[in-house]
């Protein structure tokens, strides 16, 4: 039977190889017979296991144990101390460790030294004298260490990805990233920094219309720009920018003019101006001037590049948030919009129908209710953890909030310690019970939401319970689930979604060493505050 084919199990057999090649090259040389049988038997027995290890999983279960009895049985009933075959019994530790890691190295070694044990205590070998024991004990600490060498690259490559880890990398680069910032005495606003860019330009080169552009994908756009000439300037400026990009050297056509700034590596941007009609290029030394300046200009270059990757970083952290805000207001709010354009249409067509004070009625009435939704939005956009006495007092002002538009009963049970969560963990909770209460209101058809907000730092749970439909179908267009579990993930903690017995649904979330409380914990009254919104 065909067992799965392991990833190493080629690079162990070119181990076993090229051991081989290396260790019976001065045996070769020595045209000794017994030596070169000895060799023969040696390569037989390895390249019948490593056989043996693919097609029979019986086989592969032992595995290196069979590999290192044989070896070690040849090495010391056939081969001499002195000779340079006795290296194979590093080989099957090797093997193991590849194939099975630390636990088959120290089954092959194991293996080796019963073997030699059995074999040499009883007095079959006659003369074992101290140097063939050296020699034999060198080779098994060699095999030791080259066993470790194999244990190493298959944890490597047999170690399972953690869907979390992309996250913690991410997690520590922020951080990073943070604590960087607070040097960056310029800032990272490309708009400053290029306006600081455009000054210096104007203080060396008299210019009528200047202007910084940056790359974008196959092109460049304007940053920032001023002009006091015609307008057809500035189109110039573009075009000759765009060349000079392309090109990535200074281009002078005329008055106008187009310079590269490079960051020693990278080209993040280009001025381009047009200079006074004055002035005469060949006398001024335009070309001499721009290349003394782009070489002056290269921190600053340094400094909006930063900005800009930090500009594009910031975009694709918020994309998807951006994204579910157009969802939630295509399907909301512009729906809602379109729907008061219809009822304005009717009571344009038939404006003395006696149904139209009824309509007007209507018609006030989804204002209103527009009017709630995106106060909503508002309203959950700026709540911010950072600006509350605790995580809990976050929580309630968003319920408080969504019990307002909606017209559904939020209770929150808050039971907080003193000590407080990190800002970030406190953030992503915030967010998964926004989340979790916003799809309760929206999608459950609940009449009364209860939520838990216990912070034992740092341990945490947060629980979202209601009386609703329960767990239903998911939508192909809906990511709040989705979103809910990435942000579990990124704080490496447990999000649970379960149906409540008595009807309804239960979403639950806590960090990392925080046990799992149901709602008949008893908590101590004094620690615990009910707040119904």
């Amino acid at each position: 039977m065909l067992v799965e084919r392991h990833p190493l199990g080629y690079l162990a057999l070119a181990g076993r190889v090229f051991g081989l090649l290396v260790i019976g090259a001065p045996v070769l040389w020595s045209k000794d017979h017994w030596a070169v049988a000895s060799l023969v038997l040696l390569g037989a027995i390895m390249v019948a296991c490593a056989g043996l290890d693919h097609v029979s999983s019986r086989f592969d279960q032992f595995s290196p144990a069979p590999e290192a009895v044989l070896v070690a049985t040849v090495c010391s009933l056939w081969v001499p101390a002195q000779s340079p075959l006795v290296a194979a019994l590093a080989l099957p530790a090797l093997s193991g460790g590849l194939r099975r890691g630390l636990r088959g190295v120290l089954v092959a070694l194991t293996a080796e030294m019963v073997v030699l044990t059995v074999i040499t205590v009883p007095g079959w070998l006659p003369d074992v004298n101290p140097d063939e024991a050296l020699a034999t004990s060198t080779w098994l600490l060699a095999g030791l260490g080259l066993g470790l060498i194999g244990a190493f690259l298959h944890s490597v490559v047999r170690r399972e990805p953690s869907p979390s880890e992309p996250y913690v990398y991410a997690r520590s680069l922020l951080r990073q990233l943070l604590d960087l910032s607070s040097g960056l005495d310029s800032g990272l606003d490309p708009q400053v920094l290029g306006g600081r860019i455009l000054a210096e330009v104007r203080d060396e080169l008299p210019t009528s219309t200047l202007a910084l552009y940056v790359a974008r994908e196959h092109t460049v756009t304007p940053l920032v720009t001023t002009s006091v000439g015609e307008p057809r300037d500035l189109e110039e400026c573009g075009m000759v920018a765009v060349h000079a990009w392309s090109q990535s050297h200074t281009i002078v056509d005329g008055h106008v003019f187009a310079f590269p700034l490079t960051t020693g590596m990278d080209t993040p941007a280009v001025i381009a101006g047009v200079l006074s009609g004055r002035l005469d290029n060949q006398r001024f030394g335009l070309e001499e001037r721009l290349r003394r300046l782009s070489r002056r200009l290269e921190p600053s270059a340094l400094h909006l590049d930063t900005a800009l990757l930090f500009l594009a970083f910031r975009d694709a952290a918020s994309a998807e948030e951006r994204r579910r805000l157009a969802r939630e207001m295509h399907d909301g709010v512009a729906q809602d919009i379109a729907s008061l354009g219809y009822l304005v249409d009717v009571l344009v067509a038939k404006p003395d129908a006696p149904e139209v004070p009824e309509r007007i009625d209507v018609l006030r009435d989804r204002i209103s209710s527009v009017v709630s939704e995106v106060r909503q939005t508002v309203t959950d956009l700026r709540t911010d953890v950072g600006t509350s006495a605790s995580l809990g007092a976050a929580i309630s002002a968003l319920a408080r909030s969504l019990s307002e538009v909606s017209g559904i009963p939020i209770r929150v049970t808050l039971d907080e310690h003193p000590a407080r969560l990190r800002s970030d963990v406190e953030a992503e909770l915030l967010r998964i019970a926004q989340e979790a209460m916003n799809n309760a209101v929206k999608h459950a058809r609940a009449s009364t939401i209860d939520v838990r907000c216990q912070v034992h730092a740092p341990q945490a749970l947060i629980s979202v319970s209601d009386n609703g439909l329960g767990l239903q179908r998911g939508r192909t267009d809906s990511h709040g689930l989705k979103i809910m579990r990435e942000r579990a993930m990124l704080l490496n903690a447990d999000l649970y979604i379960e149906e409540v017995p008595t009807g309804g649904l239960r979403v639950s979330v806590w960090v990392p060493g925080a046990a799992r409380h149901d709602d008949q914990t008893e908590t101590d009254p004094s620690e615990t505050r009910t707040v119904t919104a």
